[in-house]
């Protein structure tokens, strides 16, 4: 009988705190949500009850900018 998996490390991780989160660990984990699970950014941050701009300049002060044609920080 083939073992289930969970569907996303989301369900482990606390995202509420992202503020206080290394940068780049950050990125790897909103990149994997938004290639797995999410078709947009709007739809990550509603999903999982983030402040859009927040994530956004704590992400854009490590260097990385939201690229919506690929769906992924960069």
């Amino acid at each position: 009988m083939p073992v289930e998996l969970p569907r996303t490390i989301f369900a482990r991780v606390d995202l509420s705190n992202y503020r206080k989160m290394d940068p780049h660990m950050l990125v790897g984990l909103i990149n994997t949500e938004l290639r797995n699970h999410c078709d947009s950014l709007d739809e990550l941050v509603k999903k999982h009850g983030l402040d859009e701009k927040k994530l956004v300049t704590v992400l854009g002060k490590a260097g990385y900018d939201y690229q919506a044609t690929q769906n992924q920080f960069r």
